[in-house]
């Protein structure tokens, strides 16, 4: 172990991370949070822009209905309750790229409060909950571009404008791990009930943590710092453990830690001060005049709770009853709603959930990292009903696994049904004993040393010659049928 690895131990033996998370979600919808402007994601910069969204005097903010609903279900999947009243008002500071000198947000009457998530569980089995503090709607800023022009900044306002629901934890988080965890359950509840994309590189899911440490056993919170904007799980793991060991050393040299807004540098691997740290009161927050407070009926308030989807907890433990499969699969294929429509699809097409988990977990997905496709796209060239269509050949003994993975592998170029490519490209199963027999005795005349070895006794081989006939038939020969003859051989 090095001296700075000893170090980060002794740290971790005296000290307790304490982090809260703020997890700006932006929600789905096709125009703004106050105005009709698209929030089309690449459009060129400045395109998608109005009164409203440029703060101009005069113009008046309209509350866009469907983003109220979108964070409704958002807070619900969280086990929040949803006020029937709240409060939009405005949070006072600059930036260069916020045209109305102040955003629009929730302060002390937010939409909805109270909730939790379990982001896994503890040695002994129990749960580990994380409380979710409040959900409060808000507006986004626009985009500084600093690498644009050489020695200016540019200014992009598509996103001024852009519906947030800020997601604020309690601090109970003690590692960077948990944090982690709590960001994946957060991003898989909000795209499961259609809230969010959720798309990182996109900035629809940016993350402030807010860390203090002390030592084990202390109960009362140590000065915190927060650090600013991250949009990526594993920046928000390394800014917190970075931050841990500065925060660790200062108090050790007898320093103190000062409330700061601090920025994170992947590439140096580091974080900085900005600024000292705003109170609420630096904020002078007051109810915006041009909006009147959002109330909710209660019967909404049930139509959301009732609409909400099957959440990802509970789609686990049933694809794991319904279908068959381990919990293992389960969590891979829950972890991505439509990945999980479409793995239910191909099962019930192939009548056989675990064969239909092991082909979507290793084979498409595998598909899908070469590609880059989305699985959107995918989906539409590879059927659900196809690929169930070619397991079931599989299981009739009409083309072996190998020549299934080739079918497979043109399905996905082509499209085609995965029959007609099985024909046309000869990888029907051949069981005739007559030309599996040559196929053999060309391998085993191919290969004499380890054709003496194998009839010497040496079984090692058995897998490593079925492969050599598997290829010498292109994928098409019965490999069951292939290692019987193999045995007859040796033994003639």
């Amino acid at each position: 172990m090095t001296a700075a690895e000893s170090t980060r131990v002794d740290w971790r033996e005296r000290y307790e991370m304490v982090v809260g998370l703020e997890v700006h979600v932006q929600l789905d919808t096709a125009t703004k949070a106050f105005c009709s402007c698209a929030t089309s994601f690449g459009d060129a910069p400045n395109a998608n822009t109005c009164p409203v969204c440029l703060g101009l005097p005069g113009a008046l903010p309209v509350l866009n209905a469907r983003a109220v609903e979108l964070g409704a279900r958002a807070a619900l999947a969280l086990g929040c309750t949803v006020h029937q009243v709240s409060v939009f008002a405005r949070k006072n500071y600059f930036y260069p790229d916020m045209p109305k000198g102040y955003q629009i947000s929730q302060f002390d009457r937010p939409l909805a409060t109270g909730g939790h998530v379990v982001i896994g569980e503890t040695e002994a089995g129990s749960p580990i909950i994380v409380g979710v503090t409040r959900v409060h709607l808000e507006d986004d800023a626009g985009k500084s571009v600093h690498d644009r022009y050489p020695g200016v900044s540019a200014i992009d306002l598509n996103r001024a404008g852009t519906p947030l629901a800020e997601i604020v934890s309690e601090p109970d988080m003690r590692s960077s791990a948990e944090a982690g965890a709590y960001l994946r359950v957060l991003k898989q509840l909000v795209q499961y009930v259609g809230a969010s994309e959720a798309n990182m590189e996109e900035g629809s899911l940016r993350v402030d943590a807010n860390i203090s440490v002390r030592r084990h056993g202390e109960t009362k919170l140590g000065t915190k710092t927060e650090i600013k904007n991250m949009n990526s799980f594993s920046s928000v793991e390394r800014a917190l453990e970075v931050e841990f060991a500065r925060q660790c050393a200062l108090i050790d040299a007898g320093g103190r830690v000062e409330q700061q807004t601090m920025l994170w540098d992947a590439a140096r691997n580091e974080v900085r001060p900005a600024r000292s740290k705003e109170g609420s009161h630096d904020y002078r927050y007051f109810p915006d005049p041009d909006l009147p407070p959002l109330v909710l009926t209660a019967e909404w308030i049930d139509e959301q709770r009732a609409a909400l989807p099957e959440l990802p907890a509970a789609r686990r433990a049933r694809l794991c009853s319904e279908f068959g499969i381990t919990t293992k699969d389960a969590e891979v294929l829950s972890a991505d709603p439509a990945l999980a429509d479409y793995f239910e699809a191909v099962a019930r097409a192939a009548e056989d959930g675990r064969t239909a988990a092991n082909w979507v977990t290793r084979d498409v997905l595998s598909t899908l990292n070469d590609s880059g496709r989305t699985l959107a796209d995918f989906a539409r060239t590879v059927r659900p009903l196809d690929l169930g269509a070619l397991l079931r050949m599989v299981r009739g003994g009409t083309v072996s696994r190998s020549a299934a993975a080739r079918v497979f592998a043109v399905m996905a170029r082509t499209g085609e049904e995965p029959a007609v490519v099985a024909e046309r490209e000869g990888l029907l199963q051949v069981s005739d004993d007559a030309q599996l027999i040559a196929w053999v005795d060309g391998v085993l005349a191919a290969h004499p040393d380890e054709a003496a070895r194998f009839a010497a006794g040496d079984r090692k081989l058995q897998g490593f010659l079925v492969g050599l006939v598997m290829k010498a038939s292109k994928g098409s020969a019965d490999p069951k049928r292939v290692n019987q003859l193999l045995v007859e051989r040796a033994g003639a």
